[in-house]
């Protein structure tokens, strides 16, 4: 799991987005034949152990929504690293690009499986992070398919709150104030930084440790949900947060089985001390993801079916990359889903109709955040299982 500064450790990982990789790979020289073309939602991890002059690598490729029957994984070096020897993938390099293929025995994906590589080398000077990953051709991470050339648009004045449109965040959590993979718990019960947590009334939903599910590492926190009000479950984050200030980005990976249903359903809530303590709440409705607030209802994106279909459903059974933005100084939300700007979960304080109309009805919400609860909250129809991971909350923009 991802869990790097302020709280190091090895293997250290390096979890990259990607945004230019065919121009990289058309650079080098290196042309990528693809066995099946990927599809959306593919994820790359990559996990570096490095020493002075040396490293190893684990890569774990992720199939996006349909099968893959075999892969081609390729990346750009940071810096100056020259793979000596892979195992369970047959890799070359060209400069600074790199081309894995998948062995005999691994090449076939199902939709959301995953197969796992392995890289040493060594470097002089410099080992900077590998950019540009890329399954069968297609970016991953959340960059946008490369679709050729374009031309930049003309610049444009910079709005006074970040916009969801900003480029490739930095890889890790930088110098976020919870970062947390769950690698430190050690027993079923979440402890220590997180306590379990029954928001009104306790049902029969529960949350626990997994050891047999993770996006990365060997442990998740896994939540039962169960349908019917009163079977609110989630965990708390016990960290102080108040060091986040106005203005907080956050990150969690998310798996979970069912399509969100019909009905209004929670999985991520935080207290607003401006609101009567009551919640912010990111769940879903009408089959897509949706921003509730408790105090007065209000929806984002407004459910009307021209503002759902400006939002996203949650994919099921693999896992997905969910990031957000809360400017508590001037009011405005944005969310990202796999690095994508979600339009119609972005309230950018300009009221439109469908998104963010009755959304910002409340003129002066400006929301003072004190926590972070992760969990299940249905309100009538809705059961899910979820795993959350690599979890964490920052001041600036962390990226997945």
């Amino acid at each position: 799991m991802r869990v790097s500064a302020p709280y190091p450790r090895l293997p250290v990982v390096v979890a990259v987005m990607a945004t230019v990789a065919a121009c990289l790979v058309a650079t080098v020289g290196l042309v990528v034949a693809p066995a099946a073309r990927a599809a959306a939602g593919c994820l790359v991890d990559y996990q570096a152990n490095q020493w002075s002059g040396g490293f190893t690598a684990t890569v774990r490729v992720t199939a996006g929504d349909a099968a893959v029957n075999g892969w081609t994984v390729t990346w750009t070096y940071g810096g100056d690293q020259q793979i000596t020897s892979s195992w369970n993938a047959q890799v070359t390099q060209a400069g600074a690009a790199v081309t894995a293929r998948n062995a005999a025995h691994n090449g076939a994906l199902p939709a959301g499986g995953s197969a796992e590589f392995g890289v040493q080398g060594s470097y002089a000077a410099n080992a900077a992070a590998p950019t540009g990953f890329a399954l069968n051709g297609e970016p991953c991470n959340g960059a946008a398919p490369t679709t050729g050339p374009t031309t930049p648009a003309p610049p444009t004045t910079p709005p006074a709150s970040p916009p969801p449109t900003t480029g490739p965040p930095p890889a890790g959590c930088g110098a976020a104030s919870l970062c947390d993979g769950f690698e430190n718990q050690t027993g079923t019960t979440p402890a220590g930084d997180w306590s379990v947590n029954y928001p009104d009334c306790q049902g029969t939903g529960t949350a626990a440790i997994d050891t047999t599910v993770a996006h990365q590492g060997t442990r998740s926190v896994r939540i039962n949900g169960t349908a019917g009000y009163c079977n609110h479950v989630f965990v708390r984050a016990n960290r102080d947060l108040s060091g986040l200030g106005a203005v907080r980005y956050g990150r969690i990976w998310v798996r979970h089985t069912t399509a969100l249903p019909t009905q209004h359903v929670t999985f991520l809530a935080m207290r607003d001390a401006n609101d009567g303590n009551r919640d912010l709440r990111m769940g879903g409705q009408n089959g897509a993801l949706q921003w509730n607030r408790a105090s007065d209802d209000a929806t984002l994106p407004e459910q009307s079916p021209a503002g759902v279909a400006l939002s996203v459903p949650l994919p099921t059974n693999r896992w997905t990359c969910v990031e957000f933005m809360v400017d508590g100084t001037q009011g405005r939300l944005s969310t990202w889903v796999d690095g994508a700007a979600v339009t119609g979960l972005t309230a950018d304080g300009t009221p439109t109709h469908d998104i963010d109309g009755q959304w910002l009805n409340r003129a002066n919400w400006r929301p003072s955040l004190t926590d972070l609860r992760l969990g299940w909250e249905s309100y009538g129809e809705g059961a899910d299982t979820l795993w959350y991971d690599d979890v964490a909350l920052g001041s600036a923009r962390i990226g997945c």
